[in-house]
């Protein structure tokens, strides 16, 4: 399967716009598009968008140090997240420690940055959305 990518998906079930603020600050994150349901170019089906989502996020994509990701609100739904995490491997201790922490900012710790068998940095957390994060800093 040349040219095949697996690109991560999030469904922030209307929060979208606020978690890419997030990573932007978070993480450097680069905004490369976003669409509104109402100015998608093909209306939705009837009954489909919960009231008031005509002005949340339809479809966006992100960069995070060149990794594309996609995220939108849904319709409404609210959508928890589980059964995965996002890995993030950075190059220091130091650069572990800002991600972390900026991450940490209003989630939940699972795990505090700590030297492994595998890294001298790694930690997990969930961040204020729900998403698991583990940041790593790769052993030589």
């Amino acid at each position: 399967m040349p040219n095949t990518l697996i690109q991560p998906y999030l469904f922030f079930g209307g929060r979208c716009q606020e978690a890419l603020d997030f990573y932007r600050t978070a993480l450097g994150a680069e905004i490369d598009m976003v669409l509104l349901h109402k100015d998608s170019p093909e209306p939705p089906p009837p009954g489909l968008l919960q009231p008031g989502f005509e002005n949340k996020v339809m479809h966006a994509s992100f960069r995070i140090a060149g990794n594309t990701l996609m995220a939108s609100d849904g319709c409404g739904e609210t959508t928890p997240f589980s059964g995965f995490a996002l890995s993030l491997s950075v190059a220091t201790p130091a650069e572990a420690e800002r991600a972390f922490a900026a991450l940490a900012d209003g989630g939940d710790v699972r795990m505090p940055l700590t030297p492994t068998f595998w890294s001298p940095c790694f930690g997990m957390l969930t961040d204020r959305f729900g998403i698991g994060w583990m940041v790593n800093v790769p052993g030589d």
